[in-house]
């Protein structure tokens, strides 16, 4: 069921996304923003763990799940080391998925032949 769960709350996120995209003049780039941001000030408000506690990877995977990860991040290391942590917390958090990004990216240019658009 977990695996059900998961396809159905990723897709409607996905889905939800797409709608946005295609009724509104938001570019891409604001809306990402405005993912992360959902999804900071969902765990900020406490909503977003119980939602992950049911959709699993369906609630992490999409950027909403990102914004969360970086909220933890926030306020963990706001507890640990103080005000700095604000600073300090979200970069620590969100490293390990930004440098697999990068990586992988770059490994994926190496292998396909990338072009513009035309």
């Amino acid at each position: 069921m977990d695996y059900i769960n998961a396809f159905w709350i990723g897709g409607l996120i996905c889905a939800l996304v797409q709608i946005l995209m295609e009724k509104t003049k938001l570019m891409p780039g604001r809306i990402m923003v405005l993912l992360v941001c959902t999804g900071a000030i969902l765990g900020a408000v406490g909503i977003y763990k119980p939602f992950l506690d049911y959709a699993g990877a369906g609630g992490s995977v999409p950027l909403t799940g990102f914004g969360n990860v970086l909220w933890e991040g926030v306020k963990t290391a706001v507890d640990e080391e103080g005000l700095i942590g604000i600073f300090k917390g979200g970069f620590t958090a969100g490293s390990a998925g930004t440098c697999a990004a990068l990586v992988f990216g770059y490994l994926a240019s190496l292998i396909f032949d990338s072009q513009m658009k035309k």
